[in-house]
């Protein structure tokens, strides 16, 4: 049997577009989705419309539960909110821990939150780049354990997707994956091998990134 898991990172970012946002914003490390990021968002989930898509997890900030929420309106799935996705928590991007709205403020907002699952890897503040790959790559390889046979979506940030990727192909995903804004990446198990069939696709998008910020 064959499984495929597809990883998307989210679409473009207010601070991206608006650097001020930072300065005044309450949880300025959980930006929501820039205007056109939710077009992006929305361009991705006429992309996975047509696939065989049974379950939806996604990172716990923001702008990643507004990514998947569109994907999740159009699939009709419900949303999981795993941690293990969560964004490289670098002490040298971020003074403090992010402080990012909680699970039932997060449900109120969108409906379509499975509040009854309970994530399956933890991400603790600070976080090296390795310890940050080591858990998004746990992260895809349990949560491709535990639903398979059945086709998945991850929906988390560069550093995660490249990090689940990691997880699932081996280190020379490092060198191949080009996680860009609202970009794809498919990794299909063909028998006991996991194979990159997409690198970070972003053909189903109008608007592409020309430099790649991981974050």
């Amino acid at each position: 049997m064959s499984q495929i898991v597809w990883m998307a990172r989210h679409a473009n970012r207010l601070d991206f577009v608006n650097p001020d946002w930072f300065l005044t914003a309450e949880r300025r490390y959980d930006p929501p989705l820039s205007d056109d990021g939710m077009v992006q968002a929305q361009q991705l989930a006429k992309r996975l419309a047509k696939e065989n898509i049974a379950h939806i997890f996604v990172s716990p900030f923001l702008r990643t539960v507004q990514t998947a929420y569109a994907v999740a309106q159009v699939l009709d799935l419900p949303i999981k909110l795993e941690t293990g996705l969560s964004e490289w928590l670098n002490p040298d991007w971020m003074t403090e821990e992010p402080e990012r709205l909680s699970i039932q403020a997060l449900a109120e907002l969108f409906p379509k939150i499975d509040i009854s699952y309970t994530p399956r890897i933890a991400a603790k503040y600070p976080e090296t780049r390795e310890k940050m790959w080591e858990r998004s790559g746990q992260t895809a390889r349990c949560l491709a354990a535990e639903f398979f046979p059945k086709n998945i979506l991850l929906v988390g940030h560069g550093a995660s997707v490249l990090g689940g990727t990691i997880g699932l192909v081996g280190e020379t995903a490092k060198m191949e994956v080009k996680a860009s804004l609202c970009s794809l990446v498919k990794v299909v198990l063909h028998g006991p091998e996991w194979l990159l069939e997409l690198k970070g696709d972003t053909s189903h998008l109008s608007q592409v990134e020309e430099v790649i910020r991981f974050a």
